[in-house]
């Protein structure tokens, strides 16, 4: 298996601005259409430049969670597997599940190149929100042939223990944690 490479050491290589933007999701997708649904984008800029990788350096603050595979090299012919596939590296802050088998995340698609993912928290005041969401937008953002990512908060219905997959059990179970 390669070595797993850092978003700072390939960010320190490839360069690459990111524009963030947060806004209400008014579209016709099933999590927009739930209360209190949120939508954050990120826009890559184009990449290299001095400006680009200080940007990229600093917008990845995930204390060395971001242990994650290369990007794959063009557009799967299954992309919601690959958004998938590529989610199930994003690891839980707290405990080091991810967050696809701790079932936080709802949907995955991809509309062009703007990949939209919807998805869920513990709880509503879950403290590790924003370091979810900055995980999964740095991850999918990796992708060449992702050009933005939504990101679409779904609270109905809301997460119980019930979504945590059979290898989410088993993983909290070396942790001593029963679910």
């Amino acid at each position: 298996m390669a070595r797993l490479k850092t978003v700072q050491e390939r960010e320190g290589r490839a360069g690459g601005a990111a524009r963030r933007s947060v806004a209400v999701a008014g579209g016709p997708t099933a999590a927009s259409a739930s209360r209190g649904a949120v939508a954050e984008n990120v826009e890559r800029g184009p990449a290299g430049g001095a400006d680009g990788r200080a940007a990229a350096l600093a917008s990845s603050a995930s204390g060395g969670r971001d242990q994650w595979s290369e990007p794959l090299g063009e557009k799967p012919e299954d992309a919601r597997g690959a958004l998938i596939a590529a989610l199930g590296e994003v690891l839980d802050p707290e405990l080091p599940i991810s967050l696809v088998d701790l079932g936080l995340v709802r949907n995955a698609e991809l509309d062009g190149q703007t990949a939209r993912i919807d998805l869920t928290f513990t709880a509503t005041a879950c403290p590790c929100m924003d370091f979810i969401k900055e995980d999964v937008r740095d991850r999918i953002a990796r992708e060449p042939w992702v050009r933005s990512v939504e990101i679409n908060e779904v609270w109905d219905p809301p997460w119980t223990t019930a979504a945590i997959t059979a290898r989410g059990r088993r993983e909290l179970a070396k942790f001593g944690v029963g679910a």
